[in-house]
């Protein structure tokens, strides 16, 4: 005799054992009870809702209500590096925030974000580096109705919106503190950042040079892959010059990091024999020892994670650009 397969527990079983509406079960279990404007459910309905589509095992069917609302609850993020602390500290950000309203983070680690969105709607999508080449891309992806945060120093608010790092003034800043005491500065530079990035970070390098009457030398610039090994590797070429850089100017936290290990591994101490600056105020640069002076914003993965979330709910909203101001964080390593 054939055993029986249980029914997969419904809307309706689940209001039978609630006592409730399949209305009630449905506006409790789609996360709507206490918004603004809406009907409500007293607390104690909503627990008893929840309570027993607990106990039947009941899970929604996301095809299904994705179909009905237009919603998925997911929130694709497109990050160019997972390694990198900056990337780490987004995807934490993102991923407390997003489960705190039941949406569910995706990850596109190192991969292109144009095939990922051809394939899978998202209720809203970050892309941590696009450039102007990208810009037919965005702007059909957009007219699909795809809601898109786009972290872009040049690109305007075109269907999507745009997040901008205002990074230039804070990054002179950076070779500046670093060239009043120092007249032997080295740059770490990526050979993965976009155009844009690089132009800004690599330009504010040697432009300080020149404000501070000090020569550019070639020799002081060390190129990085978009791997953490890569960082401490050129950093290592830096500091085995036979006329050693005595500060280096990196053009990410996890390249200063990188450096400082470098540093480590050779016996020279940081700051005392060599000191270090990166960007992006990252939490592994904050926690590590010596902790790392750097350029970033204040408050950045939380108002980042916070506007995806929002953005998420208001599909609709108009494109906007959404500053964070950056400034020199000074601390242990320069």
């Amino acid at each position: 005799m054939t055993e029986r397969v249980p029914r997969r527990p419904t809307i309706k079983s689940v209001a039978q054992a609630a006592g409730v509406s399949t209305a009630t079960v449905s506006y409790v279990l789609s996360g709507r009870n206490g918004n603004a404007g809406g009907p409500g459910v007293s607390a104690a309905t909503a627990l008893r809702v929840q309570e027993a589509a607990r106990a039947l095992g009941y899970r929604p069917n996301q095809a299904a209500r994705a179909i009905r609302t237009g919603k998925t609850d997911l929130m694709m993020l497109s990050l160019t590096m997972i390694s990198d602390p900056w990337s780490l500290d987004v995807s934490r950000a993102v991923g407390s925030a997003a489960a705190a309203k039941g949406i569910t983070p995706m990850i596109l680690a190192d991969t292109d974000w144009r095939v990922a969105l051809r394939r899978q709607n998202a209720d809203v999508t970050f892309i941590d580096a696009a450039d102007r080449e990208g810009d037919a891309e965005l702007l059909a992806l957009a007219a699909q109705r795809q809601r898109l945060v786009v972290f872009s120093e040049t690109l305007e608010p075109v269907g999507f919106d745009v997040v901008r790092s205002l990074a230039g003034d804070s990054c002179q800043q950076a070779v500046d503190h670093l060239c009043a005491k120092h007249s032997r500065v080295a740059a770490l530079t990526s050979s993965e950042h976009s155009p844009t990035t690089r132009s800004i970070r690599f330009d504010a390098y040697t432009a300080g040079l020149e404000r501070a009457g000090l020569p550019f030398r070639a020799d002081y610039v060390a190129t990085y892959r978009k791997d953490s090994l890569s960082a401490v590797e050129a950093a290592t070429a830096l500091l085995l010059n036979p006329e050693r850089p005595t500060a280096i100017y990196a053009t990410t936290d996890y390249a200063a990091i990188g450096a400082i290990h470098a540093a480590q591994r050779l016996q020279l101490r940081v700051p005392e024999d060599v000191e270090v600056v990166g960007i992006g105020n990252t939490t592994e640069g904050e926690n590590m020892t010596p902790s790392l002076t750097t350029v970033g914003p204040l408050g950045f993965f939380d108002g980042l994670a916070a506007f995806l979330v929002t953005r998420a709910a208001s599909p609709a909203a108009p494109a906007t650009v959404l500053e964070f101001p950056w400034q020199l964080i000074v601390r242990q390593s320069a």
